[in-house]
């Protein structure tokens, strides 16, 4: 695939990981003796499984990765992202309520990247029709972030590419 994009934004919940870190676990988190990451009362948080791997897959094409979240528990995704190991995959994080097209507005600012060479990875439609809206090539995923999920994408965003 010679047309890859300029930058990956991903959304966190149901996307990163299977939860609304904002109502459905209860921050902070820590990371116990085992590795394994759990919240406030134990409960152990998880991934969805193939998360680390797409990440890795988009690094090694050399596409940069961002964080684009509306969630309102602010320092618990961003914990998150530092106990998963996963801050050294994103370049830049708009993690804060508000719209969407916000998020891409500042990360088109702070990235130089056009919207036309983004691509956007969400489970929320809504979300999918507000930033498609600026140019940028959306997914909209089912089951949590996988690399067939990414490979779908990537070819959607390369054949948005070609134009007439």
């Amino acid at each position: 695939m010679s047309r890859l994009p300029k930058l990956a934004v991903f959304d966190l919940d149901y996307t990163l990981w299977p939860f609304w870190v904002d109502t459905h676990v209860d921050p902070p988190f820590h990371k116990s003796s085992d590795g394994t990451v759990r919240d406030r009362r134990g409960q152990n948080i998880r991934l969805y499984p193939e998360v680390t791997e797409v990440l890795d897959r988009l690094q090694g094409l050399g596409v940069p990765v961002a964080a684009a979240s509306r969630t309102g528990e602010i320092q618990g995704a961003n914990q998150l992202l530092e106990l998963f190991n996963l801050t050294r995959y994103f370049v830049q994080c708009e993690i804060y309520p508000g719209s969407k097209v916000t998020h891409f507005e500042r990360l088109q600012q702070k990235t130089g990247v056009p919207f036309s060479q983004m691509i956007f990875f969400d489970d929320e439609k809504r979300n999918i029709v507000d930033v498609s809206q600026l140019g940028v090539t959306c997914i909209h995923i089912q089951n949590g972030m996988s690399l067939q999920t990414l490979t779908q994408g990537l070819e959607m965003f390369a054949k948005a590419q070609v134009g007439p």
